[in-house]
């Protein structure tokens, strides 16, 4: 490697790792960022500059932009799923609960598979489609930890993520409004009210849950580096056996990754680290950049792809009527079930917000447990679904 390839990898590196912290430590105090989402806002800020020609060497740049990607995701996975601490959880409401939403899901991604991979105008292959409905199974089960990892997971190219995750974004964004506007009303109109509330040291205040830069503050530096150097090990023990053992699978390697993060979150080390979450979203949060900086806005063909955006509408509301259905059934009241939905498919950030607007803000441990779980099962569902419908294929 020449310094003439040295000094623009470095600069591309630095705008990798840089732009995400500024913009999580804006979002602390520019609370219309937190609103949008910083994921939003790193997918403009991505495709600005990816198509804006400032990335002067394209092959350099390129090249380093597909290295920080590769390499922030299986970091990602064991730091976000070690801070979910499975200890403490009620097994009662929060389990019937999420295995109606994660039904629900299951069948809509699955059914829509059969419903539009045949779409007419579609550019894509079957093979393509059901990477598509792998990485939807991942989101609206688990959420924004799961997306990067069941892509690398199944193979998924670069342009095909970027169109799942920019429509996901149009159709989480309109299930947002309708439960700012219709869902409290609608949920407790057809589902039984709440008869029982969380105890006062259960309660959540909104906003608890909001991204933080906290971990990257001196006072907590010492722990924030335990948690890195434990996902480190985590990460190399997990490429060692996946090479070892079946040639570099990427599939098991994340799902690997997946079982020794939920595993080591039981250790009493990690559990006096609930920051480690917070630096896992910040890697997700450079790997989306990095994807979105790498996109190529006027090749890609939006019209051949406006049936993932159908799939994904589908599957939003599709979910949430099956939820609706089987939480009559099982006598699962309307809060818990709004609150549930939201945190599986728009992820738990969005549970306080939802509590705050029900006037309930008991039910946020709720949420978040729901959303959690998603979280630890997202990837071995999306990378199951994704083998099983390309037995379908042909």
């Amino acid at each position: 490697m020449t310094l003439s390839s040295i000094f623009p990898s470095l600069l591309v590196v630095l705008y990798l790792f840089g732009v995400p912290l500024l913009v999580m430590r804006l979002a602390r105090r520019w609370r219309w960022i937190e609103r949008l989402s910083p994921m939003t806002v790193l997918y403009a800020i991505g495709l600005l500059v990816g198509n804006s020609g400032l990335l002067a060497d394209g092959s350099v740049a390129s090249t380093t932009l597909t290295a920080v990607g590769n390499l922030t995701i299986p970091l990602a996975i064991p730091l976000m799923l070690m801070g979910c601490s499975l200890r403490g959880w009620s097994t009662g409401l929060a389990v019937r609960t999420f295995f109606s939403g994660l039904v629900a899901v299951l069948l809509t991604t699955v059914g829509g598979f059969f419903l539009f991979r045949g779409a007419a105008g579609s550019s894509l292959s079957c093979q393509e489609f059901t990477q598509v409905c792998a990485v939807a199974t991942g989101i609206y089960t688990g959420g924004i930890a799961n997306i990067g990892a069941i892509k690398q997971g199944v193979g998924m190219g670069q342009e095909l993520y970027l169109f799942v995750t920019g429509y996901d974004l149009v159709a989480t964004g309109l299930y947002l409004l309708f439960v700012i506007f219709f869902g409290k009303n609608v949920f407790r109109w057809l589902l039984p009210p709440r008869t029982s509330s969380a105890a006062p040291s259960q309660q959540v205040a909104a906003g608890d849950e909001t991204p933080a830069v906290r971990p990257f503050d001196a006072a907590h530096r010492r722990g924030t580096l335990f948690m890195l150097l434990l996902a480190v090990a985590i990460a190399a023990v997990s490429y060692a056996a996946v090479s070892l053992l079946a040639s570099g699978s990427t599939s098991l390697l994340i799902l690997l990754l997946t079982t020794l993060a939920i595993g080591a979150s039981f250790l009493p080390a990690a559990r006096r680290n609930p920051q480690s979450f917070d630096v896992g979203l910040y890697f997700v949060y450079v790997f989306c950049l990095s994807v979105a900086t790498a996109c190529n806005v006027r090749q890609m063909d939006f019209l051949g792809s406006l049936h993932i955006l159908w799939y994904i509408l589908f599957t939003i509301f599709g979910s949430l009527v099956l939820q609706v259905l089987l939480a009559r059934l099982l006598r699962i009241d309307g809060d818990t079930v709004l609150v549930s939905s939201v945190a599986l498919i728009n992820s738990p950030p969005f549970v306080p917000m939802v509590a705050a607007l029900l006037g309930n803000r008991s039910i946020v441990v709720l949420g978040i447990t729901i959303g959690l779980l998603g979280y630890m099962l997202g990837n071995y569902l999306g990378i199951g679904v994704y083998h099983l419908l390309l037995l379908f294929c042909g």
